[in-house]
């Protein structure tokens, strides 16, 4: 059961913003922006697009670095990274729609790390949910959102993108 909807469209809008003057101050030339399976590739798309960045769009499916691998089991829809550069000595920005405990954060970068070592890695999401178990911080977020014990955020998409509060299932 859905409990609210939230538009994304102005949270993307303050985010690229916040990212180009991000960019600008450290004077970064051509980023490399990659999006994470799958709602942060459908928000990575847009940034991209809103941002005219000239290198192409990288995308990370992390199923295999995921650290519960072991007990969630090997999803179906697993699809494989593409990484149309390198990343070695790149800046890169890592788009995620949902930053919570760290963990996806934390896979992606081991992923990152496999294909060569970046100059720099900004950490862009949708959302901060703030129940971190890893001290990893977002760069630039669109918003911060408490959540009660019972609910939890869904991105949906890719058109149009809204974010749906639900209730979780009872077990």
């Amino acid at each position: 059961m859905v409990s609210g909807v939230i538009k994304v469209d102005n949270l993307l809008e303050k985010i690229a913003a916040d990212l180009a003057t991000l960019i600008k101050a450290k004077q970064i030339d051509n980023p490399m922006m990659i999006g994470i399976r799958t709602g942060g590739v459908w928000l990575a798309e847009r940034l991209h697009q809103q941002l005219d960045l000239s290198s192409p769009l990288g995308t990370l499916d992390i199923s295999f670095y995921r650290d519960d691998f072991s007990r969630a089991g090997l999803n179906p829809k697993v699809q494989p990274s593409v990484l149309p550069n390198a990343t070695e000595d790149r800046h890169i920005i890592l788009v995620d729609d949902v930053i919570m405990s760290g963990r996806t954060i934390r896979a992606a970068m081991n992923e990152l790390f496999d294909y060569g070592r970046p100059a720099s890695i900004t950490l862009v999401t949708l959302l901060d949910l703030n129940r971190r178990e890893l001290p990893i911080q977002a760069d630039i977020t669109g918003d911060t959102l408490a959540l009660g014990p019972d609910e939890q955020v869904k991105l949906t998409g890719p058109e149009p993108l809204a974010l749906e509060i639900r209730k979780k299932p009872s077990l």
